[in-house]
């Protein structure tokens, strides 16, 4: 609860999520693949042509969702140092705020750790303020405040559009969640930083009894703002007889970092069927999983035998149910992935599916000889 003394609440409780910021090793191509597999369509550019120099920047948006890819023009630098360590991830979860003055200063008040002080950059259009803080590995969050700014994105982009388009449109709304991986023992250390920073809540924690399968196991507490639009799940290894997801994680990003986006869909069934036709590669979930699905979650508004065709889990909570499928990872390196979520009144993260994805994921890791 907020007290005189602590500005965080106040400052911090209109939070949202603005923009996730890739580090790319080729931006250009990385858009074309967002844009033609996901249904992105591109809005915005900045680069030497716009005044940028050393970078150059694609915005994509879809719905609610906006992702930046950015790629060094030379072999120094920041982002440079990011894709040759991690390859191609998410370096910065940038969130927007009514006041990113106030809200830097609050997460300051909170123990952050600076990454950049408040700047305000201004063209045309308007004024957009940013300031940003570091959060597990090399990861930062941004905070964009905007409410003044009619521009296509930010000062320094200009409008482009591209002519590339999916098969069939995707249909993602916004991102749901954010999902970190650290490393052992260090959960609780980073879910306290959310705690004092930001002043999120436990949402719901799950320990290696949760998620566990016969040869791997991995902790996660899922911690969340008040208005629970921002969540952002937490996980570390856990002993198993097997090398788990999160081990081979770290081992590939060379440290903690996003493991993967969470992406938020009105209709799954239409989005996983448009995903295939645009050559997106999915998890295949074990045939046995459906055989006493409905028993597990009851009715619901989806035909059970095109939920097993197409390889979507369900799960049900106390508020409704939930659907989900993931994607296999985006590059070469076995690290970052979405996931496509559709709530129907749930809040569940799909506990009761933990067991079959994981067996799917460990048939991934085998494959790689990583298991």
């Amino acid at each position: 609860m907020a007290t005189l003394s602590d500005p965080r609440p106040g400052a911090l409780g209109l939070l949202d999520f603005d923009h996730l910021h890739f580090f790319v090793g080729n931006a250009r191509q990385a858009a074309h693949f967002y844009c033609s597999a996901f249904g992105f369509e591109l809005c915005a550019y900045a680069g030497p042509e716009t005044g940028v120099r050393g970078r150059a920047s694609y915005v994509l948006s879809q719905g609610e969702l906006r992702i930046v890819l950015t790629t060094a023009l030379g072999p120094e630098g920041p982002i440079a140092e990011f894709v040759r360590l991690h390859g191609d991830g998410v370096g910065d979860v940038a969130l927007r705020v009514p006041d990113a003055r106030a809200a830097f200063a609050a997460a300051v008040a909170g123990g952050a750790i600076v990454v950049a002080e408040p700047s305000a950059a201004s063209d045309e259009h308007g004024e957009v303020v940013t300031a940003s803080i570091r959060t597990y590995g090399d990861t930062v969050h941004t905070f964009v405040e905007r409410e003044n700014y009619r521009g296509p994105f930010m000062p320094g982009f200009t409008p482009r559009t591209s002519p590339v388009r999916a098969n069939q449109p995707v249909g993602l709304v916004r991102c749901d969640h954010v999902v970190g991986n650290v490393g052992w023992g260090e959960m609780d250390t980073w879910a306290d930083y959310y705690a004092k920073v930001f002043g999120f809540t436990q949402l719901v924690s799950f320990d290696d009894h949760d998620i566990s399968t016969e040869y791997t196991a991995l902790k996660s507490k899922v911690m969340a703002d008040g208005r629970r639009r921002v969540k952002f799940p937490i996980n570390e290894p856990a002993k198993g007889l097997k090398k788990s997801q999160i081990e081979e994680y770290l081992d590939f990003y060379r440290g903690p970092g996003v493991q993967h986006l969470a992406i938020e869909t009105s209709d799954i069934i239409q989005t996983v069927r448009a995903l295939r036709a645009n050559g997106v590669e999915l998890l295949e979930t074990p045939a046995s999983y459906y055989d006493a699905l409905p028993e597990r979650v009851g009715e619901i508004g989806e035909d059970f035998a095109v939920l097993k065709e197409l390889s979507i889990l369900v799960d049900r909570d106390d508020l409704g149910y939930m659907l989900q499928i993931f994607t296999k990872p985006l590059s070469d390196r076995p690290t970052l992935f979405f996931e496509l979520i559709q709530r129907r009144g749930s809040l569940s993260f799909g506990k009761g599916n933990f067991k079959a994805l994981f067996v799917s994921i460990e048939e991934e890791q085998a494959r790689r000889g990583t298991l």
